[in-house]
């Protein structure tokens, strides 16, 4: 295996790992959010603030992600 192809699967790698995570943390936010608010109604505004914080975060581990993978790919 040659040094392109070790580059190629670690921005692979990356990219895999750096968008599952967040896919399914920002799942499970939303879900917590939508029983939050079946349970109390009149504290949707609040829940709904701290959710969508709360997705921003979690998207922001992507694109951490792919800059690395970008960096792997172009730099490395």
């Amino acid at each position: 295996m040659d040094i392109d192809q070790v580059r190629i699967w670690a921005t692979v790698s990356v990219i895999a790992i750096g968008t599952i995570a967040p896919a399914i943390s920002i799942g499970f936010i939303g879900s917590t959010a939508v029983k939050s608010i079946a349970r109390n109604p009149e504290a949707a505004s609040k829940i709904q603030t701290a959710m969508i914080l709360a997705i921003a975060f979690a998207e922001a581990i992507a694109v951490y992600a792919l800059v690395v993978s970008l960096v792997v790919k172009f730099v490395a």
